[in-house]
This record gives C-alpha cells, sequence and structure tokens, in this order.
C-alpha cells in the first residue's frame, strides 16, 4: 500500500515557543532611523556652537528639543513627535530649517532627506560629489560656457561665462536651478532658444530617458509633478511619450547681451552613465569664440562689483566668498 506525502506547509514555532513578530514595513524603519538620528545629532551639538548659554542646570546633553524646535522654527510637541518616530508628514523646507539647526554636513544633509523620502529643496547648494579640482576646471574652461549637472538636469556648479549664457543665473532661486525648470518656466532662459518649440519638445524626450531609472525616487516625482504643474507645454510633450538619448550636438542660441552663439554641446560623463557630467559649449567658430569673451569679461566685471559691494558693508554674497568665483557653495545654502 502506497501512501502520499502531505504537502508542505510553512514551519510553525513548536509548542511552548514565542511566535515571531512579523517583519516592521520599510516606512517604519525609515522613521525609527528618523528618529534615532536625529536625536544623536541633537545630543552631540553644544549650545555655543549655535550661539544658546549653557547655563548652569542642564543636564541635557547637547541641545534640548525645545531648543531645537525653537531654532528650526517648529512646533515642540511636532519635533517631539518626530524624535519618537511618529507618523507625521515632513515637508522638505522643514528638513532643510532642521538640517541648518543641527549643523549637519553635507553627506549628513543628503542622509537626512534619504531616510525622510523628501527632496531636497536646494538640490544644488550643497553637493559634496564636486571636487576642487572639478571646480578648478570649471574655472580653467573661461571664456567656455561649463557645468556641472546630475541625471536630473540640477545645476549643481559652474562657471562664470555659463552664469550668464541663457539668463543670469546669481538671481535664481536654489529651488528653480534645475535646466528643465528654467527651460520651461524662465522667460529669460527660453528666449534665449532660437528653436524654442523644437528644444522644449527634445528635453521632455530626455527627461523620459533619464526618469526611466528613478520612477520611485521622490526627487524625480517632485521635479514631474512641478513641471506638468507650471508648464502646459511640458504636459503637452510629456503626453507624447517620446525618448530621446543625450548626445553632443551643435547648437544656436540667442544671448541677451552679445547676440547669436554657434556652439558645439558636449557632456564628459565624471562617473558611470547616467549621472554626474560636465557641460560644455565650446564655440564653433571665431565670431562665437569673440563672443563669449566678451561675455566673460561682463562676467568678471558684475563680480568685482559685487566684492565692492561686499567690502562697502553690504556682507557676503549668498555664494560665500570663494564660491562667487567658482559656481554655487558647496557647504552654505542660499538664503
Amino acid at each position: 500500500m502506497t501512501t502520499t506525502s502531505a504537502p508542505e506547509t510553512l514551519a510553525r514555532p513548536r509548542a511552548g515557543e514565542p511566535e515571531r513578530p512579523p517583519a516592521a514595513p520599510e516606512s517604519v524603519i525609515r522613521r525609527h532611523e528618523l528618529a534615532a538620528f536625529l536625536r544623536h545629532r541633537r545630543e552631540h551639538i553644544a549650545p555655543e556652537q549655535v550661539g544658546l548659554p549653557r547655563g548652569r542646570r542642564r543636564r541635557t546633553p547637547g541641545l534640548r528639543r525645545e531648543e531645537v524646535a525653537q531654532l528650526s522654527a517648529v512646533g515642540v510637541t511636532w519635533y517631539t513627535w518626530l524624535e519618537q518616530a511618529r507618523d507625521i508628514h515632513v515637508s522638505g523646507q522643514v528638513l532643510d530649517a532642521l538640517a541648518r539647526a543641527l549643523l549637519l554636513d553635507p553627506g549628513e544633509r543628503a542622509h537626512l532627506f534619504n531616510l525622510a523620502g523628501a527632496a531636497d529643496p536646494a538640490p544644488g547648494a550643497r553637493c559634496h560629489t564636486i571636487t576642487d579640482a572639478q571646480y578648478a576646471l570649471l574655472e580653467q574652461l573661461e571664456p567656455i560656457p561649463a557645468s556641472i549637472q546630475n541625471s536630473r538636469y540640477d545645476i549643481l556648479a559652474h562657471n562664470r561665462t555659463f552664469g550668464l549664457l541663457f539668463c543670469d543665473l546669481s538671481e535664481v532661486p536654489p529651488e528653480d536651478m534645475n535646466c528643465m525648470i528654467l527651460a520651461y518656466t524662465h522667460p529669460q532662459w527660453r528666449a534665449s532658444m532660437v528653436q524654442l518649440e523644437e528644444t522644449t519638445r527634445f528635453l521632455a524626450g530626455k527627461l523620459r530617458a533619464a526618469m526611466a531609472d528613478h520612477l520611485a525616487d521622490p526627487a524625480w516625482k517632485t521635479l514631474l509633478k512641478r513641471l506638468r504643474t507650471e508648464s502646459a507645454e511640458f504636459r503637452s510633450a510629456w503626453e507624447r511619450h517620446e525618448v530621446v538619448e543625450t548626445f553632443n550636438k551643435r547648437k544656436q542660441y540667442r544671448n541677451a547681451h552679445v547676440g547669436l552663439l554657434d556652439v558645439d554641446h558636449t557632456d564628459l560623463w565624471l562617473g558611470p552613465r547616467p549621472g554626474p557630467r560636465m557641460v560644455t559649449y565650446v564655440p564653433a567658430d571665431e565670431e562665437t569664440r569673440g563672443r563669449l569673451e566678451k561675455l566673460h569679461a561682463m562676467a568678471l566685471e558684475r563680480e568685482r562689483g559685487r566684492e565692492q559691494g561686499e567690502r562697502a558693508g553690504e556682507g557676503r554674497g549668498p555664494l560665500g566668498d570663494g564660491a562667487a568665483r567658482r559656481g554655487f557653495s558647496r557647504s552654505s545654502p542660499r538664503p
């Protein structure tokens, strides 16, 4: 007589053994990691570091919760809930304020936003991937316009000439320092495009191709939502579902200061593709080279004017002393 074995079942704990609790979802783990990180940073900052008196009866190591809340302009109860890993929404602006209050360095700031699953409102302001050698290279390329961008088209750093190529980047707020945002919403940037309709349609295809590897990334989702909200032109181009790969190409721009420019757009990859790259605009003829030299001279003159204003008592510029010469500061976000 043959017998058939019973179908396999999941192993169950033996009699008397406690059942294993179910694994915590990722969101719960992230909240607890965020709470522990905030608590650790708070406890390792001396009151004197943020301009607060220590007092005689301070028992808390580092800062008190109410002090962090005060420095960040948030409620004490709300911040306490955050350190208790409560399920509450945290905006990018609040995280930015907490990063400033807790004196986070660039790596810690990025870690904070990653744990919270939020997009940094000033993505280019604290880029710790730009090296001194890369800043020096940007400067040595003058008068060739050059910038360093990530795969999301955030402008992480740039030289003087690039700062005036499409518009005056010194007047652009940090949250707008993105080529896609500027191409669809900034009047002066758009006016510099000789073939505006073709270029913007082309850019939507480039963004779709680049976003394929980042569909669940909060920063990419925030960028896409903003573009679709603020630009009917982008919405129309996006709905075409066209995909365009990045490649080098000759382009023509109409600069507001020196006129038409014929340039060869070249991407120099700084790591594995897709990723950060140095974007350069090499003059295609002598006339364009001369005009770029004039644009560079104009940028230098503006820089001298800013430095004279600072020495006259207007305070440091929004980019810091050395950053104004080399692009955006790696340590101090613009206000």
